[in-house]
């Protein structure tokens, strides 16, 4: 491509089809899994403290609640959860709010957690250890092994299986993102890039260092402007891993 082609523009009132258009099926097995994050132009997703809110804009605001109307369940680690209480439902666009899943080996998230509020949706809480707190009204708890204090994504990804739930948002942190990266655990990753440089503050992956770039993982991707920002649509299909969903480590 020339480098003077343009980046494709794309509408700024998407609606929910024209997002779904982004979440293609998946080819490894009858799940999808697609990971987002929201970065700055230097790589950070929050500053030193913590504080991400918020790194982009009203557009890709948008795109991500459209993103939510398209799955059936919508993951965050339970670090987002505690630094920004999200409620992870669908608001800026129409379409149905999706289940809600937290993922907290230790089962810190505190019962008055927004995510916990019930509206319909199904909420789910991915533990290693019982809770000390109530279990709020509702939610349902699905205890998974941590054999190295992390729950191993293809265990997450089969028992939200189990469930019913195939098209999954995994909504970050940046940990939780670089965990199904590196487990070969995503089909798609949605990179939205805020023109800010932040000079500091927590990177947006976490994946085993390299020593040559020859070692660096080459994408297929596709950029589009949304605003002023920039979405790069990744297709991580080549480095999926089919699962399989007779083997779990869940503790019923």
């Amino acid at each position: 491509m020339p480098l003077d082609t343009p980046v494709p523009q794309l509408p700024t009132t998407l609606g929910t089809l024209d997002a779904l258009a982004f979440v293609p099926a998946g080819t490894k097995d009858d799940m999808t899994i697609v990971g987002q994050l929201g970065q700055t132009l230097d790589g950070r997703i929050a500053t030193i403290t913590g504080h991400s809110r918020y790194v982009n804009g009203p557009a890709s605001l948008m795109h991500l609640h459209q993103l939510r109307a398209c799955v059936d369940a919508v993951l965050v680690g339970v670090g987002t959860a505690l630094a920004d209480d999200p409620q992870l439902n669908v608001r800026l666009t129409k379409g149905r709010n999706p289940a809600r899943i937290i993922l907290d080996p230790n089962a810190r998230l505190a019962p008055t957690a927004k995510v916990w509020h019930e509206d319909g949706a199904r909420r789910v809480w991915l533990v290693s250890n019982t809770p000390a707190s109530p279990i709020p009204p509702g939610v349902e708890l699905v205890v998974l092994n941590a054999s190295t204090g992390n729950i191993d994504p293809r265990d997450i990804l089969r028992a939200l299986h189990a469930r019913g739930l195939k098209r999954v948002l995994i909504e970050g942190g940046a940990e939780t993102v670089s965990r199904f990266i590196r487990a070969g655990c995503l089909d798609r990753l949605h990179l939205l890039v805020a023109p800010i440089i932040m000079g500091s503050g927590r990177p947006a992956f976490n994946l085993p260092a390299i020593q040559t770039m020859n070692e660096a993982t080459r994408l297929n991707t596709k950029a589009y402007v949304l605003e002023d920002e920039v979405i790069y649509n990744i297709d991580l299909s080549s480095q999926r891993l089919p699962i399989d969903f007779s083997n779990t480590s869940e503790n019923r």
